[in-house]
């Protein structure tokens, strides 16, 4: 059987050649452009890109670091919109972006199938590709699918049964030990990976606590500070911490030390790396991390609307989860969360 790393270059190098004009076979006199390189010294597309949080944010920073770095290598005009994970912000702005009549949009599926389809049609019908990350909306997909609409991102709830099967591993939790989870379940999608991990948790006989992230804290993370050290000074029977939300897994180490919180007091788990979160992770403040790598999301987006439009291509469904950080792992790892990939 030939090397599946073999294999696997084989079809990006197919990719790269159809990327870079389609001209396989075909005779003409013109130079056939490189990557990266546009006819004319024009763009190739022009992408409206929603990165989901507020300007700063951790985790929307890394998605937005890997669609430039894609804009950059491929030649493509790309604008970022911030929404404050608000889906009301997210529709807004997408209406507003349909205005500057974009080749391609990126949206994150929080507003659900129902709050973005008659948008979406919208975008389709006046000439735009969409693609969809993080959050998936399956019923676009698969109406949209053959004109480019994929679901890039982790699977939400896989996602959140990974995580907590491996938190009941590695912290050695035993039936009737009392759990926090502090998630995002009201959500549509989004709440899958808290759902999952109630359940999990459920199942195992642990005693779990479940808090909603309010709209405010999860707009600004700042304020989900006293929320997670109030809840933690008041249950000190509690084993372990899961903060479904990666700005505010970001915010815990400080937000623990300035309580007055030591870090073996509890055992706290999360989502999305960050220089924060790794910090976190180095003085013992976070001890287990859930990737979903958003720099390989937000760089695929870009990817995959090019060669649909270049190609017409069908979307994807590409799974990004990414495994586990722990201090096992995070030398190797920070150095790449301080350069904005991790």
């Amino acid at each position: 059987m030939k090397n599946w790393k073999a294999a696997a270059a084989a079809v990006l190098c197919g990719i790269g050649v159809c990327l870079t004009g389609c001209a396989a076979g075909a005779k003409t006199d013109k130079a056939v452009p490189q990557q990266g390189e546009a006819v004319g010294g024009q763009k190739r597309m022009k992408i409206w890109f929603d990165t989901g949080g507020a300007p700063g944010e951790s985790y929307g920073t890394v998605l937005q670091n890997g669609a430039a770095a894609a804009a950059k290598d491929l030649n493509i005009d790309i604008s970022f919109v911030y929404s404050d994970w608000s889906a009301e912000k997210m529709l807004k702005n997408f209406r507003e972006g349909l205005a500057t009549k974009p080749d391609g949009m990126v949206v994150i599926g929080v507003p659900g199938d129902d709050g973005y389809e008659q948008l979406i049609d919208q975008a389709y019908a006046q000439g735009a590709l969409v693609t969809c990350v993080d959050t998936p909306l399956p019923r676009l997909y698969q109406k949209y699918q053959n004109k480019g609409f994929g679901l890039i991102g982790p699977d939400n709830y896989n996602q959140g049964k990974l995580l907590a099967e491996r938190c009941i591993d590695y912290f050695k939790l035993q039936k009737d030990d009392k759990v926090f989870v502090w998630g995002l379940k009201s959500l549509p999608g989004r709440g899958r990976r808290a759902q999952a991990i109630i359940e999990v948790f459920e199942k195992a006989g642990l005693k779990v606590d479940y808090l909603e992230i309010s709209p405010e804290a999860n707009k600004d993370a700042t304020l989900g500070a006293p929320i997670l050290t109030g809840y933690l000074s008041a249950n000190k029977d509690c084993k372990l911490a899961v903060i479904d939300h990666g700005a505010l897994t970001a915010q815990a180490g400080n937000a623990l030390r300035s309580a007055g919180i030591a870090p073996d007091a509890v055992a706290v788990a999360g989502f999305s790396l960050s220089p924060a979160t790794a910090e976190g992770i180095k003085t013992g403040y976070v001890d287990l991390i859930g990737e979903g790598q958003p720099y390989l999301i937000g760089y695929l987006a870009v990817t995959t609307l090019l060669q649909s439009k270049e190609a017409g291509f069908g979307g994807l469904v590409i799974d990004t989860a990414g495994g586990f950080v722990t201090k096992e792992n995070i030398d190797m790892i920070a150095p790449l969360a301080e350069k904005g990939i991790r």
